[in-house]
């Protein structure tokens, strides 16, 4: 899948706000295409635990500015399921949103089309690395006892 085939926009990454943080990827691809990225080999669709989300940084992190990569990957092949271009700042709030907000710290990944909710997954891990690969865990979302 092309990245230019997936948009992203953030939802309630105010920490005043009532509901989870969530990111919603919107995917303009044949719906065929798109079923066959999120389920599992045996064909059950893809839980929140068989998911991994990260953020790799394309510039510095405190760069005006600063973009990177949003991703959704299968835990088990590694293989990417969706992946989109998009501004660092609004990741970096749905991090710091669900840090503050929730003692679970948790957020929530949407995927639709059509208008359609697709998959939903709510997760507490969010990997963010630096434009280097680098790891970046003050930005990241790491639940207490997960070695890395």
């Amino acid at each position: 899948m092309r990245r230019d085939h997936v948009t992203l926009t953030v939802r309630h990454a105010d920490p005043d706000a009532d509901r989870l943080p969530t990111v919603v990827l919107t995917v303009e691809e044949s719906a065929d295409q798109l079923a066959d990225r999120l389920v599992t080999v045996d064909r059950d669709s893809l839980g929140a635990d068989d998911v991994d989300v990260a953020f790799r940084l394309q510039d510095p992190v405190d760069a005006d500015g600063a973009t990177g990569v949003f991703s959704l990957s299968n835990r088990v092949t590694g293989a990417f399921l969706l992946e989109v271009n998009t501004d660092a700042d609004a990741l970096l709030d749905i991090a710091r949103t669900a840090r503050e907000d929730d003692a679970d710290a948790s957020y929530r990944v949407l995927v639709q089309q059509d208008g359609q909710e697709v998959a939903v997954y709510e997760k507490q891990t969010l990997l963010v690395y630096d434009d280097e690969g680098s790891l970046l865990r003050q930005h990241s979302l790491i639940p207490s006892g997960v070695e890395l």
